[in-house]
C-alpha cells in the first residue's frame, strides 16, 4: 500500500508508491510547511482527513480546557474578587500570578504550541508599557507566559463579554476599550494610564486589531496607545512575536502545533522625550519590531 510519511524535522515529504506488478518502490520528495508526522495514501487525502480531525480534536480540547479550567477553579476567583473588593491587593497578585500563567501555558500544551523566549533580561524592574505586534488570539496567552509576570493588557469590548474571562480579566487589571468610540477609547487610555501610574507593567498591542498580511509584517502603530508610557514617563518595551498566526488562524480557525518565537527587545525611555521624539516614537518601535520579526 502506498504509504507517505511527512517528517516534522527535516519538512519534506517522502512520497513511497508501490508499482504492484513490478514490486518497485518510486521515491518522490518535495518542500512542505511544519506539521506533526501523520500517514498518507498514494492520493493524500487519508493523511489530510487526519490531520484535520487532529485539528479539529485540539480545537476542541482548546476550549474544553480554556473554561474548564475557569469553572474548575471558580471557587479561587470568587475568593480572589472576594480580596479585591476588600482592598486586599496582595492576595489578588498572589492569586493572578499563580494561576493565568498556568493556565495560559495549559493552552499551549494542549494544542502543541513550543514557545522560544529571547530577551528576558531587557525588562526593567520598574513598571513599562510592553508593546507588542498583533498576528493572533494566541498573542494574549502568549505574553501571559512569555514575560516577566502576567500584565494587564488593553482588549477588545468584545472580550468583555466572555463569562468567567471577563472576570479573571479584571482580576489582572485589563482595560477594555470598544474600538469605533472615541470617547470610549480616550476613557480606556485614561484607565490604562492609571494602572501603570499605580506601579504595575501593562501589555498594549498598538495595530489596533490583528495583521493578517504576510508573515513578517505589521500594520500601523496607532500613536494613541503609546500616550500611556509618554504620561507615565515608564519606558516602553518591544516585543517581536513571530509564528503565532500560523497555530490557528491561516489553518482556518482550527488549531495546530507549531513554534512561536518571542523577543523582547531593550527598552526604550520616554522620560525627558521632546515633542518630536514622541511623535516619531510609534514608527520607531514598529521599525524595531519588524526588523526583529525577519
Amino acid at each position: 500500500m502506498p504509504l507517505c510519511y511527512l517528517s516534522a524535522y527535516k519538512y519534506t515529504r517522502i512520497l513511497w508508491i508501490l508499482q504492484a506488478k513490478k514490486h518497485v518502490f518510486v521515491k518522490k520528495v518535495c518542500s512542505l510547511p511544519f506539521c506533526p508526522k501523520v500517514c498518507y495514501n498514494d492520493t493524500g487525502l487519508f493523511g489530510r482527513k487526519e490531520e484535520r480531525n487532529l485539528s479539529i480534536l485540539r480545537t476542541i480540547a482548546l476550549f474544553v480546557y480554556l473554561f474548564g479550567y475557569m469553572i474548575v477553579h471558580y471557587a479561587t476567583l470568587r475568593r480572589a474578587e472576594r480580596a479585591l473588593a476588600a482592598g486586599d491587593l496582595d492576595t489578588v497578585e498572589q492569586i493572578v500570578k499563580a494561576n493565568i500563567p498556568r493556565w495560559s501555558r495549559g493552552i499551549l500544551r494542549v494544542t502543541g504550541a513550543r514557545m522560544t523566549v529571547e530577551g528576558q533580561k531587557n525588562i526593567p524592574a520598574g513598571p513599562c508599557v510592553f508593546v507588542g505586534n498583533h498576528r493572533s488570539y494566541y498573542d494574549i496567552p502568549i505574553l501571559l507566559t512569555a514575560l516577566d509576570a502576567p500584565h494587564g493588557i488593553l482588549a477588545k469590548k468584545e472580550l468583555e463579554k466572555i463569562p468567567l474571562l471577563n472576570r479573571w480579566m479584571k482580576l489582572l487589571g485589563c482595560v477594555f476599550v470598544k474600538r469605533d468610540d472615541i470617547r470610549a477609547s480616550v476613557k480606556a487610555l485614561n484607565d490604562a494610564t492609571a494602572i501603570v501610574e499605580s506601579g504595575r507593567s501593562f501589555v498594549i498591542f498598538p495595530e489596533g486589531t490583528r495583521y493578517k498580511g504576510e508573515e513578517g509584517g505589521a500594520g500601523e502603530f496607532k500613536a494613541g496607545a503609546f500616550r500611556i508610557a509618554v504620561k507615565t514617563s515608564a519606558p516602553v518595551v518591544p516585543v517581536a512575536v513571530t509564528g503565532a498566526r500560523a497555530l490557528f488562524e491561516s489553518n482556518g480557525n482550527r488549531c495546530r502545533p507549531g513554534s512561536v518565537r518571542i523577543k523582547i527587545m531593550p527598552p526604550i525611555q520616554t522620560a525627558g522625550m521632546s515633542k518630536a521624539e514622541q511623535k516619531q516614537l510609534p514608527d520607531a518601535v514598529r521599525q524595531s519590531i519588524l526588523a526583529a520579526l525577519k
